[in-house]
């Protein structure tokens, strides 16, 4: 059985109810991209462990969860070691780290402070260890096109303008807000394309940035240590 820990939410912070399968995405492409071996694993809003359980199935030493809707980390402590309950500012301090493998998939659009965060996640890494985000790309031309044509930002229940998004990233923005936390950007990638292959194509990959819905990017500390594992044990 995980372990459980809590922190009382922030004023003004709350877990908005969302539709079904909401917590529930397992983001199997993002896991199958992380550098291995894994290592100790902090995974940042884990939602129901889906992802966790992949990790697991991965050869992840150890899963850290914290995720802020309470039914949600209920459900995630069946497969992680431990869940931290509350925001991700005033649970990280209280978990016993460093990770060799932090993943923030979707995360960093729902932050005040994404940035403080981000420096936060650097100080809490191993040596080496590595941080892998994902975030919606504000360049999207379906953003463009209902601001342009429709006179709205078109908010939603969940997707690319999820109404609890409170920042937005292009590419180029991902990458600044994550150097600027001292971390080293190794790559970005982002979703297939599938229907809008051909017209990337046609463009020669000019297109890119208005036909993906999300950037994906992994980055390191940069400073030594760069097998994972070898923090496997809390210090």
């Amino acid at each position: 059985m995980a372990r459980t820990s809590a922190s009382r939410v922030a004023p003004g912070t709350f877990a908005e109810a969302k539709p079904a399968g909401y917590y529930g995405n397992a983001r199997a492409d993002l896991v199958a991209a992380l550098p291995r071996p894994l290592g100790r694993v902090l995974d940042i809003g884990c939602g129901e462990g889906a992802v966790g359980r992949l990790l697991r199935a991965e050869g992840a030493t150890s899963v850290t969860g914290i995720e802020l809707n309470p039914q949600a980390a209920e459900r995630a402590r069946e497969a992680l070691d431990e869940v931290a309950i509350g925001p991700v500012e005033q649970t990280l301090p209280t978990l016993a780290g460093p990770w060799d493998t932090i993943c923030c998939y979707d995360v960093l659009e729902h932050l005040v402070d994404p940035g403080a965060v981000l420096e936060q996640l650097r100080t809490a890494a191993a040596p080496g260890g590595r941080l892998h985000v994902s975030v919606p790309n504000a360049r999207h031309f379906s953003l463009v096109a209902d601001l342009v044509l429709h006179g709205t930002f078109g908010y939603s229940e969940w997707g690319h303008r999820d109404s609890t998004h409170l920042r937005w990233f292009t590419r180029r923005d991902i990458i600044a807000a994550i150097e600027r936390a001292g971390w080293r950007v190794l790559e970005t990638s982002h979703p297939a394309l599938h229907r809008a292959r051909l017209a990337d194509r046609l463009t020669g990959g000019r297109s890119t940035e208005f036909l993906v819905g999300q950037w994906y990017v992994l980055a390191d500390t940069g400073r030594g240590g760069s097998e994972a594992g070898s923090s496997s044990s809390p210090k």
